[in-house]
């Protein structure tokens, strides 16, 4: 039989997070899948609670279901097993989709003596890791950010229309920008003005479909790529996407650093060209931008 050393180890070792808090949710294990996934290390989160800072969960809409919506918070309280899709914030600074499971830790009399959560990283992890090697192969990456760069961008345009012609299979464009971007770089520096377009970045491509196409357009416009859809889907994503960067932060110097982006969405016609398309994404992000930023135009 395994003893305690034995279980142990295998829970230190799963490949999902794990973590176990107290009835204040204070963290008080942190396994080494957790710190995969999260970027944060025991020695940083353990006798801290889960909502400082640390993983400060958010559903599809934005809400911060630490202040109210908690699962584990609920769980805790009726001892009935949860399951949830939220999205984590990242050590980076970026947001991941994860699926939680949590249950609550009684003592040997019965009574609830905290709660446990098991995450999973849902998020298209290997059709990324297995894109970004491609592209370096290719010099098709921002070295930066390690999306897809410009000349790649331009390169998928082609494949995307001739699949709107031959088969009907329409693609969107987002153009997507940080708002206010030279200001947050005049007031900390290009070092922490490069960590927000990383994890603005890795927000937007690890929110995406493995199909669809992120990339670092310029300075601190992104662009996507997004086969296969239609207006409503488009909006949807393009709205999520804002969302997810909005609730994103870094922490620098004991400072919760937030941006948000405004995105002009649009979908391909058929016959027409790339310069057409790009043209009118473009008109409907600065629309976006003259209508007061943090938002998303259709058109």
């Amino acid at each position: 039989m395994l003893n305690k050393k034995s279980y142990q180890m295998i829970i230190d070792n799963l490949y999902d997070g794990l973590y176990f808090v107290d009835l204040d949710r204070v963290i008080r294990y942190w396994n080494k899948g957790a710190q995969r996934i999260s970027g944060f290390t025991a020695r940083e989160v353990v006798g801290r609670p889960c909502s400082d800072n640390i993983l400060t969960h958010v559903d599809g809409k934005g809400n911060n279901l630490c202040l109210s919506l908690c699962p584990l918070a609920a769980t805790i309280n009726d001892k009935t097993d949860r399951e949830a899709e939220v999205y984590m914030h990242h050590k980076d600074g970026h947001r991941i989709p994860v699926s939680v499971r949590v249950s609550s830790l009684v003592d040997d009399l019965g009574r609830v003596s905290g709660g446990v959560e098991l995450f999973t990283d849902i998020s298209a992890y290997k059709s990324i890791e297995q894109r970004m090697k491609e592209l370096e192969a290719l010099a098709l990456m921002d070295k930066l950010t390690h999306l897809a760069n410009r000349h790649c961008i331009e390169n998928e345009f082609p494949a995307r229309f001739e699949e709107a012609r031959r088969f009907g299979w329409l693609s969107g464009l987002l153009m997507m920008d940080i708002d206010h971007f030279k200001k947050f770089n005049d007031a900390y520096g290009h070092d922490v003005g490069d960590r927000v377009l990383k994890f603005v970045a890795d927000t937007l491509v690890k929110n995406a479909r493995p199909f669809d196409v992120i990339g670092r357009w310029g300075g601190e416009e992104f662009i996507g790529i997004i086969r296969n859809i239609d207006e409503g889907q488009l909006k949807e994503l393009a709205e999520r996407m804002r969302m997810l960067v909005k609730s994103s932060y870094l922490t620098h110097e004991n400072e919760k650093l937030q941006v948000t982006i405004s995105l002009g969405a649009t979908l391909m016609r058929p016959h027409e060209d790339t310069v057409s398309l790009i043209k009118r994404a473009d008109t409907l992000l600065y629309e976006s931008k003259h209508a007061g930023r943090n938002r998303v135009t259709m058109g």
